[in-house]
């Protein structure tokens, strides 16, 4: 019997090894501006400014480094445009402590060291862009057919199985398909020989960010739990930040309540029940957007907001585009009904249709809803059942991949909606 070598060439390349990318990078940024400090003064190494600032610049690095990968790692992420936001955060938060503690520091290492930072992975980037190609090999059966539309990976379909795929970064099989004897023998060999074999599901949830719900049994429920540590943090960190919102936004909270009272009749605050943490319902506080005079006999068609709506003001135009009409869910977050970060709470009649229409719908209340979110950052606003359950896989996948990493991801990609007005209406 004759057997077929498919290479596929994945071997990692000296510029894709991560010690080579984060010691190359503490020597450009780090080591490389004190040795010309030191090419002027021999004697600046013993100064205890200059050694501060390398101790701090070399924790703001190697945080920024792990952050920026671990960010790297989720789906539809072009890496690069988070290289000089997550090295502005790192390196802002380290010296912002080293002021707060009055240690003397360098200005110039510190300066060369953030800039030389970004400069070094920006050229990496460059670098590696044709090298890290993702390659998987595909075993034919089941429904392993929708894997090759989805983007950014390099597919290989295997037709016998004879073939040996060599350098493959992992197989793709639908463990759940009836497979032929061969076919399992092939898939039990290659996992022995160190390959990874992923299931069908798992390949695509983690390339698409969605989980798909078609049934639940599907999923396990711990790796839906999300992380109750975690969670904990979270609550605290979002309890801080909306007191200090609060306190220091209150002048612009301030005029934009008095803009929206002379822009348009009514109140300045809109009001609304929702569905919220565990399924308990609360009321929801926002700028007003919409003339008061507008409304409609139905409940539900009135709790939609359309694309056009004519019912939204001249300045609730710019308050949705650029997401200021959200700032007095700050007062739902100090009471711990809301989280900054999470999936979008629906009024009341939206949700309990939803909960009819789609199954598991529920299931996304195990978190606390979110001023902004997964789904939001990647689908914008909808209201259609079949763009809910759209949705709702992104819900998921945020539940099920709970952590500070995908948080902060958030975080930056709400910065670009609130600047582009992505998903508003």
């Amino acid at each position: 019997m004759s057997t077929t070598t498919v290479q596929l060439p994945n071997r990692r390349h000296l510029l894709l090894r991560m010690r080579f990318q984060l010691l190359g990078g503490l020597t450009f940024a780090i080591l490389l501006p004190a040795l010309i400090r030191m090419s002027f003064d021999e004697q600046v190494i013993l100064y205890s400014n200059l050694q501060v600032t390398i101790i701090a610049g070399f924790i703001a690095h190697t945080t920024g480094f792990f952050l920026y990968k671990r960010i790297g790692n989720f789906p539809g992420v072009a890496a690069a445009g988070y290289i000089l936001p997550t090295f502005a955060l790192t390196y802002g938060l380290v010296f912002v402590t080293i002021f707060f503690f009055r240690f003397d520091y360098s200005r110039f290492q510190a300066a060369a060291s953030f800039i030389q930072s970004t400069l070094w992975y920006f050229g990496l980037s460059l670098a590696t862009r044709r090298l890290d190609a993702y390659r998987l090999a595909i075993i034919p059966g089941g429904d392993v057919n929708r894997l090759e539309s989805i983007p950014g990976v390099s597919w290989h379909r295997i037709h016998s199985p004879d073939t040996v795929v060599e350098y493959a970064s992992g197989v793709v099989a639908d463990l759940r398909a009836d497979l032929s004897d061969e076919w399992e023998r092939y898939i039990a060999d290659r996992a022995l020989s160190g390959t990874p074999v992923y299931h069908v599901k798992q390949i695509s949830e983690s390339l698409t960010g969605r989980v798909e719900i078609e049934h639940l049994s599907e999923n396990t429920l711990g790796s839906l739990n999300p992380n109750q540590a975690y969670l904990k943090i979270k609550q605290s960190v979002d309890w801080a930040s909306a007191l200090f919102v609060l306190i220091v936004f209150s002048p612009l909270l301030l005029f934009v309540a008095i803009a929206v009272k002379v822009d348009s009749t009514g109140p300045a605050l809109f009001k609304q029940k929702r569905m919220g943490y565990r399924g308990q319902p609360y009321e929801v506080y926002k700028f007003r957007t919409m003339k008061l005079s507008a409304t409609t006999g139905d409940e539900k068609e009135a709790a939609i907001t359309k694309a056009g709506d004519t019912r939204i003001t001249r300045l609730g135009q710019f308050l949705r585009k650029s997401r200021i009409d959200e700032l007095p869910q700050a007062f739902n977050i100090l009471r711990g009904e809301m989280s900054w970060i999470g999936p979008r709470p629906e009024a009341l009649v939206l949700s309990k249709w939803y909960e009819a229409e789609l199954p598991f719908y529920r299931y996304r209340h195990i978190v606390r809803p979110g001023i902004t979110g997964w789904a939001q950052v990647n689908q914008g606003h909808v209201a259609a059942v079949d763009d809910v359950l759209e949705k709702l896989h992104y819900d998921f996948y945020y539940i099920k991949n709970f952590s500070p990493w995908l948080d902060v991801l958030i975080v930056f990609r709400t910065i670009r909606t609130m600047l582009t007005g992505f998903g508003a209406r």
